[in-house]
């Protein structure tokens, strides 16, 4: 068995912004991380899924409503969350929030 010893830094100054404001850190073949910085209050127009992958976050600054399939949990500092693929999900930010997320497996690049 052959040992990967890729190693990867970011600065996520210089990351790339996705199509809704994310900014996409590190990448690994199996995970992914990016960063929702400061989303300012409103909310997606309408749900939507992620097919191909997973999604667990953790809230640093902000307050969001998440609706996910019937259910509605609110997100704060602290907390942490789970968007199962393919689960059809809709943000409601109600202060300027700040997130960081990992995806199985990585998301693409959307810019």
């Amino acid at each position: 068995m052959t040992t990967d010893t890729t190693i990867k830094k970011v600065k996520s100054e210089f990351s790339p912004v996705g199509a809704m404001g994310q900014k996409y850190l590190v990448a690994g073949k199996r995970v992914s991380m990016r960063l929702w910085e400061a989303v300012p209050e409103g909310e997606a127009s309408k749900p939507y899924s992620h097919r191909n992958y997973e999604t667990v976050g953790y809230v640093i600054k902000g307050k969001a409503r998440l609706e996910l399939e019937g259910q509605e949990i609110t997100l704060e500092p602290g907390d942490c969350w789970l968007v199962p693929a393919g689960a059809k999900h809709l943000y409601h930010v109600e202060k300027p929030f700040t997130a960081i997320e990992a995806t199985s497996p990585p998301a693409e690049i959307d810019t």
